[in-house]
């Protein structure tokens, strides 16, 4: 396989990390051995695409510094590989990424660098080399302790092969994530907290457990249109959504937001907690999302999709976007929203008064009776029954008339 094009660095000033905004580094590596039935995300097969896959490379590197000249100087806080499966990639396409992310955005020692992988034998023989790169945080795309579980989701490892990679991955980098999708067919409470158990055993300080969400144009999209299975009805997948609080809650992981686990505060996710907090961050790679302030609007962007059309993208402009989009005061709090309740710490309500949310609307009384929300120290915060019913509580609250 060749090597992505060396794209040359322009020597930037240095400002003192403390005197800038935070930002975030999103990758998108939309290849995959095979594309799983449930998975509705930018991805295409790797075969056949070994020269694409070089020149994208060098692409990614380019668009990082067109963002460059968009932002201006940031603190970098987290770069996050994902996809796709970018531990598909030479794990030395992955050390220019860093590298240049880092030349391009300094940060302040604290960077956190996460890495996509599924479990197979032949992706965990590189962990190594991909910590060597400078990736010190592996989520890795468990989704199952179960053979059976395994096949149906179209998974290409096994249950051993699974529990092989987190001891592999736990021996390699300073931090690990495992995710899990649950609300399987057929799957009782009880099975999902035997598996969780056996899942906390393999020394992972963050688990992210995923309702199984059927979605247009998959696989499973179409077979469940068929009549081939349905998923388990909503009283079913919200006793398992309990059984997930108690088990790890149990074992000392804490919710710090809906599908999100850790032990202990360090434990938490720098990247998505940029998300939920409505921090900016940097897309780049084909589809990928990015939300920027720029000339003090919030905006959101996307990358063209195909791989053949953001490479395009980045030729002809510096940089991969298909669309941009400066969002309203009242869209960028309907986002605010929509993460912030997601998380344990909620969203300050100042940031909602463009949708005329004040401490005193009536619509948060109304929510907080119902013991759905609580305000506490000027913040909005969905209670654990608001959790269970979180599409609804965001609805009313986005929906409501100013008071």
């Amino acid at each position: 396989m060749s090597s992505p094009p060396r794209t040359p660095v322009r020597p930037l000033p240095r400002p003192r990390t403390t005197d800038v905004e935070p930002l975030a580094v999103y990758v998108h590596w939309p290849f995959c051995a095979r594309i799983c039935p449930y998975c509705d995300f930018n991805v295409v097969r790797d075969r056949g695409h070994t020269d694409q896959q070089a020149v994208l490379a060098g692409a990614i590197l380019a668009d990082l510094q067109g963002h460059r000249t968009l932002t201006g100087p940031r603190r970098l806080v987290s770069i996050y590989l994902g996809g796709g499966t970018p531990s598909l990639m030479p794990p030395a396409w992955a050390e220019a990424i860093v590298g240049m992310a880092q030349n391009l955005w300094p940060s302040d020692g604290a960077l956190e660098v996460t890495l996509e992988a599924n479990p197979t034998d032949a992706e965990a023989s590189r962990f190594a080399a991909f910590a060597h790169a400078g990736v010190n945080r592996l989520s890795l795309g468990l989704q199952a302790i179960d053979d059976q579980a395994l096949a149906f989701l179209g998974r290409n490892h096994t249950a051993k092969e699974g529990i092989r990679a987190a001891a592999v991955a736990r021996d390699a980098f300073p931090r690990l994530s495992l995710d899990l999708i649950y609300a399987r067919p057929g799957q009782t409470r009880w099975a999902w907290a035997a598996e969780l158990e056996a899942a906390t055993s393999l020394g992972a300080e963050h688990i992210s457990p995923y309702q199984l969400t059927i979605e247009e144009g998959t696989a499973f999209g179409r077979a469940v249109r068929r009549g081939q299975w349905a998923p388990p009805d909503a009283d079913a997948a919200a006793a398992m959504y309990e059984t997930t609080q108690e088990v790890l809650t149990a074992r000392g992981y804490e919710a710090y937001e809906v599908s999100n686990h850790a032990r202990g505060e360090a434990a938490r996710s720098t990247h998505n907690l940029a998300y939920w907090r409505g921090r900016d961050y940097v897309g780049v790679g084909p589809g990928a999302h990015g939300r920027l302030t720029l000339d003090g609007v919030r905006t959101a962007v996307r990358a063209a999709a195909r791989p053949t059309d953001y490479i395009q993208a980045v030729r002809e402009s510096d940089i991969g976007w298909a669309e941009r989009e400066a969002l309203s005061p009242r869209q960028a709090a309907e986002e605010r929203l929509l993460m912030g309740l997601r998380t344990l710490e909620g969203v300050d309500l100042a940031e909602l008064a463009p949708l005329g949310l004040g401490g005193a609307h009536p619509k948060l009384a109304m929510l907080a009776d119902a013991e759905l929300v609580r305000l506490e120290g000027g913040r909005l915060l969905a209670t654990a029954r608001g959790r269970l019913v979180l599409d609804r509580v965001t609805t009313e609250l986005a929906t409501a008339e100013p008071s």
